[in-house]
């Protein structure tokens, strides 16, 4: 395992961790992978198109996405210390001595090598801004027809990209389709200072996604609570959706779905969100990953962890959560018309499987699929896995050939 050490600052490489005289500092994604490049590079000039080609090997971002990164960085270490020097028109130089101190070989485990991470294509990023000027993050990649993701809890569109949760997601789907993808209000690369964290917002968000990207009639994936967006923007607009997919989703949220157990667990979680949310404390991240995946590896759950640390902060996590527990779509779904898939964990322990139940049923010749998981998100190599795509391919039209056989069908209703 590196670490380096550079004037009251340590930086460990593998464990993603800053810290200063010992207590931790929150660096997201990004701020961590450019620091990394700068710090095991001291003293030397790093051009500009190589400090992009190392912090976003998969993806073609703006240049001023490295200068805001780089100053993001400067006002960690604070005005009085002159750590990055910027050469004009070049690129940049860390200028502190820099001694590393630790260098540790790790073994790689037989279970990180149960599955590997596929091959995805490069990325776009984007922005736009929303009806309050708030700058909102969209990402394009793949080919074929479009596909259009609304944007569920914890998102992050590069810490993404290549992780061990959501890579096979994005290869499946960008083999048969254009995938836009895009970062919710107050989260990830979008804006996190907002004055509106309502529901409505979230909508009008993704319709401005909409509006921006030329969608005429595509199909609409909506996972956990994007499903709830989707759901209302598949009513209100029935030109532009040509299939509604729905996995994990809701119509409603937890404080009205009639059970006190469910409001008490989640104010309970809230509370930790408040007091606990960003800080370093693996006990508290740990929660979260485990009831949201407790089927996944131990570099599965890492990544989860770490989702949490570069996500957003304290403050949107809560106010997420809270708006998310509000949220009542259920008028919404005999208003949908297009051709309707439903997909469910079977023991979700996030989102209730009756709650997937309640939308197949109020939305017209809703396909439900049962998926045998306990995890909120389906991975490999579970059958589950195979099961979602089986069905996504036949409902989507791809004539998907599965490499695996012995693949068992899912409950399914209509």
């Amino acid at each position: 395992m590196s670490v380096f050490e550079f004037g009251p600052y340590k930086l460990e490489v593998e464990e993603r961790r800053l810290s200063r005289d010992g207590d931790t500092i929150r660096l997201r994604g990004k701020l961590f992978d450019a620091l990394t490049v700068l710090v095991t590079n001291a003293g030397k000039l790093i051009r500009k198109d190589e400090l992009l080609k190392q912090v976003w090997p998969e993806t073609v971002v703006e240049e001023n996405n490295l200068d805001r990164t780089v100053s993001e960085l400067r006002k960690i270490f604070g005005a009085k210390h002159d750590y990055i020097e910027t050469v004009p028109r070049q690129g940049y130089r860390f200028l502190p001595q820099v001694r590393e101190v630790g260098s540790i070989h790790v073994v790689e485990s037989i279970e990180s090598r149960r599955y590997r991470t596929p091959s995805i294509p490069e990325q776009e990023i984007s922005f736009f801004k929303s009806h309050d000027g708030v700058r909102i993050a969209y990402s394009k990649a793949g080919s074929g027809p479009p596909l259009v993701k609304a944007a569920n809890w914890l998102n992050h569109l590069d810490f993404e990209w290549q992780s061990p949760i959501w890579a096979h997601w994005v290869a499946e789907l960008t083999k048969h389709h254009t995938l836009f993808r895009y970062d919710e209000r107050g989260n990830g690369l979008s804006d996190w200072e907002v004055p509106d964290f309502s529901f409505d917002a979230w909508v009008k968000d993704f319709e401005i996604l909409m509006d921006t990207i030329g969608a005429e009639k595509v199909p609409v994936l909506g996972i956990s609570q994007g499903g709830s967006v989707a759901v209302r923007y598949a009513a209100c607009h029935p030109e532009r959706v040509s299939h509604l997919i729905l996995y994990g989703a809701y119509a409603r949220g937890w404080s009205l779905r009639r059970s006190p157990q469910e409001i008490e667990r989640r104010n309970a979680l809230l509370t930790l969100v408040r007091l606990e949310w960003g800080k370093d404390n693996p006990a508290f991240r740990q929660l979260w990953s485990t009831l949201f995946m407790p089927d996944a590896s131990a570099e599965q759950l890492g990544w989860f962890n770490e989702l949490q640390r570069v996500t957003t902060s304290p403050e949107n996590a809560f106010q997420l959560l809270s708006e998310a527990g509000k949220i009542n779509v259920v008028d919404y779904l005999p208003m949908v018309t297009c051709p309707t898939i439903v997909f469910h964990s079977r023991d979700d322990a996030a989102i209730p499987i009756s709650e997937g139940r309640l939308l197949a049923a109020r939305i017209a010749g809703a396909k439900f699929v049962e998926l045998p998981s306990r995890n909120h998100l389906v991975i490999p190599p579970e059958p589950a896995w195979d099961i979602f795509l089986q069905h996504l391919s036949e409902f989507l039209g791809w004539n998907q050939k599965f490499g695996r056989t012995g693949i068992v069908r899912g409950k399914t209703t209509a």
